[in-house]
């Protein structure tokens, strides 16, 4: 039991650098077998990452530790253009990123089993130098412009067979987060380091075999209520709150032939539940900053569909691979605000393998491509004193690839 302590103590020490922006700020998947996948997970029983997926799936697992890493590289690029046309470009300098992921599950009878998964959020973590043609950065403050925004989530999980076809599953959802922004002076906002926040939500889901080749599953993730990030009274809507936003997935799996495993995914994401991320960024002029309708980031919600195949090559040797489209959050209104957050990608490739090692565990790696895009859209300032002429644009635009490696091993 030590053993195991211990490392959903160096996990969650892990987590401390990490960063997200696939699905908006969520992960693409959770868990190395469902990123091979292009995050389809909601009806598969093949690791203990339940807590982020589908609690009700712990139970069909065993007893079983996953633990693994992803090098996650986010590629972020801000531009301004003014009339003339001039174009000021910068890049963010925070390219990469050691992701850690951890579960743990084990039955206490054959119809019921106690786990953990941890797993994070994140992906407002931009880093961009002043430029020197404009002798500031990109949003008119003083020295490197950008945020870090960093969510864990600690998500024990207790699942229970109703039945030999359905299970049933509950994870409280124990979430610490972490953030820092500077360079937004322009705004009146000092740089004031990192500053810290706690909540408590909770996951349910359910799974069923419906026959012995189709499985169904669901899940539904409260809004995660968090303490406010009291140094952030002034930037955050609500006098400094950032919830966690509520979501909702369904899935399928389809065991085509003996080799052949088709899994499908839809899920929801309603970044509307938070004002801090909701909330237009126009009504920086009506509300200010902080208050409690003031400005945020403009996001909507997303709808991101998950589509994977798994491929039995051999008796030791699993194949993957995925896709996955999400929408992009982000409207041209919203651009300059987002600067600081860019997550706009969509489309998204993933590849994947399982290697059974004589031992008996189980190495698994996955990649995924997420294929760029951009949006742009006037600048939020432009023609008001003190900011940029009438005309001035922003564009924001973003790739990312990552590539992970994990070992799972039955106890």
């Amino acid at each position: 039991m030590r053993k195991t302590q211990l490392i959903v103590a160096l996990a969650a020490i892990g987590f401390a650098g990490s960063a997200f922006a696939t699905n908006g700020y969520f992960s693409h998947g959770y868990g190395m077998k469902a990123k091979g996948m292009g995050g389809a997970a909601t009806a598969m029983t093949s690791d203990t990452f339940g807590g982020a997926n589908n609690p009700a799936s712990m139970v069909w697992v065993g007893d079983r530790i996953d633990l693994g890493a992803d090098l996650f590289s986010p590629r972020r690029e801000a531009s301004m253009t003014m009339p003339g046309p001039a174009t000021f470009t910068s890049e963010s300098d925070s390219n990469y990123f050691v992701i850690p992921e951890f579960g743990y599950n084990k039955l206490i009878n054959p119809n019921m089993s106690l786990g953990v998964s941890v797993y994070g959020n994140g992906g407002m973590n931009t880093n961009y130098p002043s430029h020197p043609g404009l002798g500031a950065n990109l949003l008119s403050g003083v020295g490197p412009l950008g945020v870090d925004l960093m969510q864990l989530i600690i998500a024990p999980t207790l699942s229970y067979k109703l039945n030999n076809q359905h299970s049933l599953g509950v994870a409280p959802l124990l979430a610490y987060q972490r953030f820092r922004a500077e360079g937004l002076q322009a705004f009146g906002l000092a740089n004031q380091g990192y500053d810290d926040s706690t909540g408590f939500g909770v996951r349910v889901g359910w799974l069923g075999k419906v026959t012995d080749s189709v499985s169904l599953g669901a899940a539904y993730a409260s809004k995660t209520r968090m303490s406010k990030f009291d140094k952030y009274a002034g930037l955050f809507a609500e006098q400094g709150d950032f919830d966690i936003p509520s979501n909702w997935n369904i899935g399928l799996a389809v065991q085509a032939t003996p080799q052949v495993k088709v899994a499908l995914d839809f899920q929801r994401i309603n970044y509307s539940d938070v004002k801090s991320i909701a909330n237009p960024s126009s009504n920086f002029f009506t509300g200010g900053l902080g208050t409690n309708n003031g400005a945020g980031f403009g996001w909507s919600d997303v709808d991101a569909w998950k589509l994977g195949v798994e491929y039995q090559y051999s008796k030791n040797l699993t194949l993957r691979a995925g896709v996955n489209r999400g929408d992009n959050p982000i409207s041209p209104a919203n651009v300059t605000f987002n600067i600081l957050a860019p997550g706009v990608v969509q489309n998204h490739l993933s590849l994947g393998f399982t290697y059974v090692t004589a031992s008996g565990g189980e190495l698994t790696m996955a990649y995924t491509h997420a294929f760029s895009n951009d949006v742009t859209g006037a600048h939020l300032l432009a023609g008001v004193p003190g900011g940029p002429p009438a005309g001035t644009t922003n564009t924001i635009k973003m790739h990312q690839d990552a590539i992970g490696i994990a070992y799972s091993w039955k106890m």
